[in-house]
């Protein structure tokens, strides 16, 4: 990819201490991971230059976080002050779900400017553990004023950010400057609780900058909204490893998609869409949630390289 095409993304990296407790085991292994962390290694496997903006350690599990990223072609950048790696403790149930435990601080001085990038990507904890929420929010402005597209997804962790109310005021601060939002139907009941999955969509797809909103159904697959069209694709039928990173990878493979072929435009001049209308909708869905299957046959947050996604090739739908 040319360097018109590099996207930023702000937020957590961390290790994932994973403990399958399935048929009676509790072995323990750690995976580099962090939400923000697997979208960059997803994206950048998948042809995008990716920078990833974080807080890590001069310590060993910091280190194996930049080999990690380094072998997917991300380009790292330590921001300060310099942190105790963070961790999340991420326990396997008996259906391969993850339920989490953090331990990690976000507090950054000062993120990168924003200009010269194609994309912004921020979200998870990054966007609403303070005080390197705060920052967060000014790096969106500062986005929006500058006509770079940002995409979110707030990848809500109640265990670390238990203000929901607090959360949800983050998360409504930056889903207007948004160009893509991503959610899951778990955050989507979390944040707005009794508005179903499909208003929820057809509302964040209505707000002025957004041109597309997503929202992962879990095993069902994943629902896309335009603000004119609204479709659900399904999600093909795999032997999971693991949860881990499968909905990281839906927005990067989307994200991917979309840079890929031009079809996140800068928010300027009023809203848009990615054109194509609901086939096209369709087509971007289905590349996501495959490339959602790779990882979840996989342990750990393991997405997919460009080799391993054909779909990634095809030209969209007109």
């Amino acid at each position: 990819m040319s360097q018109h095409k590099r996207a930023l993304v702000v937020g957590e990296a961390l290790v994932d201490i994973r403990i399958d407790k399935r048929a009676g085991a509790a072995d323990a292994a750690e995976h580099a991971g962090g939400s923000p962390l697997n979208i960059a290694v997803g994206m950048a496997r998948l042809g995008i230059d990716t920078t990833l903006a974080v807080q890590i350690g001069d310590d060993p599990r910091g280190d194996e976080i930049a080999r990690h990223v380094a072998a997917s072609g991300v380009e790292l950048l330590r921001l300060a002050p310099q942190r105790a790696t963070s961790t999340a403790k991420a326990t396997i149930g008996p259906s391969g779900a993850a339920t989490y435990d953090f331990d990690l601080t976000w507090d950054p001085h000062q993120l990168p400017d924003p200009a010269g990038f194609a994309l912004i990507h921020v979200g998870s904890i990054g966007a609403a553990l303070p005080p390197g929420a705060d920052r967060v929010a000014e790096l969106v402005a500062d986005a929006a004023r500058a006509g770079v597209p940002v995409s979110f997804d707030p990848n809500v962790r109640p265990g670390i950010t238990p203000d929901l109310h607090d959360v949800r005021r983050r998360c409504e601060l930056l889903t207007p400057g948004a160009s893509v939002v991503k959610l899951s139907d778990e955050d989507a009941e979390t944040l707005w609780p009794g508005t179903g999955t499909g208003q929820v969509a057809r509302e964040l797809a209505g707000l002025p900058r957004v041109r597309l909103a997503a929202v992962t159904l879990g095993g069902k697959g994943l629902l896309l909204d335009d603000g004119e069209d609204s479709v659900t694709v399904t999600a093909p039928s795999v032997e999971v490893a693991d949860t881990i990173g499968a909905g990281d990878t839906v927005m990067a493979a989307m994200l991917a998609a979309l840079l890929d072929h031009d079809l996140l435009p800068a928010p300027v001049g009023g809203r848009g869409d990615i054109g194509g209308g609901a086939s096209r909708l369709v087509w971007l869905g289905e590349l996501a949630v495959a490339a959602a299957a790779i990882t979840c046959s996989r342990p750990g947050a393991d997405p997919p390289w460009r080799s391993e996604l054909s779909a990634i090739d095809s030209s969209p739908p007109d």
